[in-house]
């Protein structure tokens, strides 16, 4: 049987399965049913130290079906961060770590482009004795008027700043959450890392607009006939979130080789789990998976990836992590690669006998040797 158990910045998780901050994670009563589960760890709902400033709409989900299964494979919402208070949360975190003392539970937080808030949220978070942080730097309809999420995310030079001010204050591991929505996701995961973080997330939902409802002509989801561009996520994500997470970890590897990185976008197998560590994850999140196939989803997961770790003789996650990544090149080596494949091909087959009129009299035991497919 394969060991599922991952070390992490430290932190030690019975699988690297971790509830993905969100609805899964949005007050005790879940975090606790998500341990209870199995799960390798857990992050909590985003919070920030002014949830009075939060409202959330109904509705604020879309969904994108198959035509012929109904099979949910595009999921967008338009959701913020926490509304709860943060006085309610450091209670919560308490309970938490006192029924789960093994689970590790991680604070997702998010707040303005001010230093004190940064340095009293991490203080009173560790207090309350979570395990570690995760920076949100990455909703990409959270509340951007006030240069929080991906507002803040998209900016190298704000993030090393920032980041800095989170490292100050932090004595836990702190990892930072990036947004898709930018060219080149290495360049604020360079400076996240490069600001003392000790690892990274990715990656965040994809800004989107889910569809305009045809009869009514308004895009969806409609509040009030009105809507705003939201976050896509689920199986539809996973190509991109699976190149970004490669080139994240080629980075990492390069530059930063004792960060971590925890992959992000469309899980819902363990298959899709073993994708992502084979290009360079630690751990994988779920999230909308979670919302739609509840969290007892984690041991069909648990599952799949050992299944998958017997076939190819893996005995631990490290024996896979980052496999494929040394299989990325350049289009000109792809061209390269494959003119001296079909050169290779060409010499190996010259001299053989393709045609009946190509057969000699004084080289036919030489050319009868040269079609023996293998010669004792």
């Amino acid at each position: 049987m394969a060991d599922l158990s991952v070390t992490v910045d430290g932190l030690k998780l019975p699988n690297p399965f971790v509830i993905g901050s969100g609805p899964p994670g949005t007050n005790a009563n879940v975090i606790k049913k998500a341990f209870d589960e199995g799960w390798g760890a857990v992050i909590a709902k985003t919070i920030s130290l002014e949830a009075d400033k939060v409202t959330n709409v109904a509705p604020r989900y879309a969904r994108m079906r198959a035509a012929d299964t109904r099979e949910v494979f595009g999921w967008q919402n338009i959701e913020l961060i926490s509304d709860r208070s943060f006085d309610t949360w450091i209670d919560e975190f308490k309970k938490i770590k006192d029924a789960h003392p093994q689970g590790i539970l991680i604070a997702s937080i998010m707040e303005e482009y001010r230093r004190d808030p940064w340095i009293e949220i991490i203080e009173r978070c560790q207090d309350a004795g979570v395990d570690a942080f995760e920076l949100n730097f990455s909703c990409p309809h959270g509340l951007p008027e006030r240069r929080m999420g991906a507002a803040m995310g998209e900016d190298p030079e704000i993030l090393t700043e920032v980041c800095g001010w989170a490292m100050e204050a932090a004595t836990i591991p702190v990892w930072a959450k990036m947004t898709p929505n930018v060219t080149h996701i290495t360049d604020p995961g360079r400076s996240a890392l490069a600001a003392g973080c000790n690892g990274l997330a990715a990656i965040n939902t994809i800004l989107s607009v889910m569809g305009v409802d045809l009869d009514t002509l308004r895009p969806m989801p409609t509040v009030e006939g009105y809507t705003v561009p939201g976050g896509y996520s689920c199986k539809a994500v996973r190509p991109i979130a699976l190149r970004m997470v490669m080139q994240l970890a080629t980075m990492i590897r390069e530059e930063f080789p004792d960060a971590s990185l925890s992959g992000i976008g469309g899980v819902e197998t363990g298959d899709d789990a073993a994708q992502f560590i084979l290009l360079g994850a630690h751990t994988v999140q779920v999230c909308t998976g979670v919302m739609i196939n509840g969290y007892g989803m984690v041991k069909g997961m648990c599952d799949q990836l050992s299944a998958f770790m017997d076939k190819h003789g893996f005995a631990s996650i490290d024996d896979f992590h980052g496999a494929s990544l040394p299989y990325f090149t350049t289009h000109a080596d792809l061209v390269k690669r494959q003119a001296e494949a079909k050169a290779a091909a060409k010499q190996k087959r010259a001299g053989m006998i393709e045609k009946d009129a190509q057969w000699e009299g004084d080289s036919f035991v030489e050319q009868s040797n040269r079609l023996v497919s293998n010669d004792d």
